[in-house]
């Protein structure tokens, strides 16, 4: 295999499909990148047998083909060492890679093409087309909400509701959960449910570009791929049940507020300051036009916010974890935000008052 290829061309793809290699790994090919050459299609793939990326670079001009795999973290940090604008060459001869950029020279171990592990394709039962940006801004509004390292192995990952005309992603650590729906062109003739793992969100998510350039979603009952003109993306699904989440969403909240984004941004973001590090709660003291949020920690320090709200009604104490209404509103991209809520002791429902897309509840926490 012999190619030539510049330095800004492959830096993208190759730093996308390194980013899936772990660092600790049961196999040693699973720490290599599968560099695959055919005429001027160059193809690197890297994968941890959970989730596997594509990237497809089109060369200038055709090298001599073939396939092998090389140290995926070695051959990123090379790349990212030269400068701006060289010209990489490539060659394979005898089982060692030597890649050369104007006087610089490196020889790369590899291991053989045949080793790499290749997930298998699972027949596809729904496959259809939205602009990259959607899909983006979906997993954008609701992964912060996702849980990390639960035992409820399924709430680490975010649920993908597909049924005619609808996508809709959840995601729930037990305290939050965060709902986003949009319209596209599905057509379904019944609900269908995947969970999609916490690294392969991450990793979709880096994937995708804010434009209208079109991806092709794919969901078998194990997987889902994701392709683009220049990658494809699969990863395996969480096998488990969601929780039903129409059951936590807030039904009979009769008390409404309506605050500025900004102004309560920065309320949250300076009382947080002297919450309890450890609980983070703050509470929310709600009376006519008024929202007082308040925060103190075990040194008996205390900080006070007051934000002109519109809200009329019985006045309400209500505490929650700071963090977790910062991340919502830090996602939000409506000018004013409304809570709903019933009691003190009630989860609130977070939204857009102009009817977004998106859905929030934050469960209370007793102070």
């Amino acid at each position: 295999m012999k190619f030539s290829i510049s330095r800004d061309s492959l830096l993208k793809p190759l730093q996308l499909v390194a980013g899936v290699v772990e660092r600790r790994q049961t196999l040693p090919v699973l720490a290599n990148v599968l560099i695959v050459l055919e005429d001027d299609r160059l193809a690197l793939t890297g994968t941890d047998l959970e989730v596997e990326i594509v990237g497809r670079v089109q060369l200038e001009q055709g090298g001599e083909p073939g396939q092998i795999t090389v140290p995926a973290r070695k051959l990123f940090d090379i790349c990212r060492s030269l400068p701006d604008g060289a010209i990489i060459d490539f060659i394979e001869d005898d089982q060692k890679v030597t890649v050369k950029s104007g006087r610089s020279r490196f020889s790369l171990a590899t291991l053989p093409a045949s080793d790499f592990p290749n997930v298998e394709d699972s027949p596809q039962d729904l496959q259809f087309n939205c602009a990259q940006q959607t899909i983006k801004h979906m997993i954008e509004s609701t992964g912060f909400a996702m849980a990390q390292q639960d035992v409820r192995y399924y709430l680490n990952g975010m649920l993908w509701e597909v049924s005619q005309g609808l996508l809709r992603f959840v995601s729930t650590d037990g305290h939050r959960l965060a709902m986003v729906t949009n319209e596209l062109d599905i057509q379904t003739p019944e609900l269908k449910q995947a969970i999609l793992p916490r690294k392969g969100v991450v990793e979709l998510s880096r994937l995708l570009e804010e434009s209208d350039d079109n991806v092709c979603i794919s969901l078998g009952s194990t997987h889902i791929r994701a392709t683009t003109d220049n990658y494809t993306f699969t990863s395996k699904l969480v096998d488990g049940k969601f929780p039903d989440y129409e059951r936590v969403l807030p039904k009979n909240g009769n008390k409404t507020v309506i605050g500025n984004r900004a102004e309560l941004k920065q309320a949250f973001a300076r009382t947080a300051i002297l919450s309890n590090e450890k609980y983070r709660g703050v509470r929310l003291l709600l009376s006519d036009g008024q929202l007082t949020v308040t925060a103190n920690n075990p040194e008996q320090e205390e900080a006070e916010e007051q934000v002109v709200v519109d809200y009329a009604g019985d006045s309400v104490e209500i505490g929650f974890n700071v963090s977790y209404l910062q991340d919502v509103v830090n996602v939000l991209s409506s000018e004013n935000v409304r809570f709903t809520l019933s009691d003190s002791n009630s989860s609130a429902l977070v939204e857009e008052p102009e009817g977004g897309d998106a859905t929030y509840v934050v469960m209370p926490m007793r102070l």
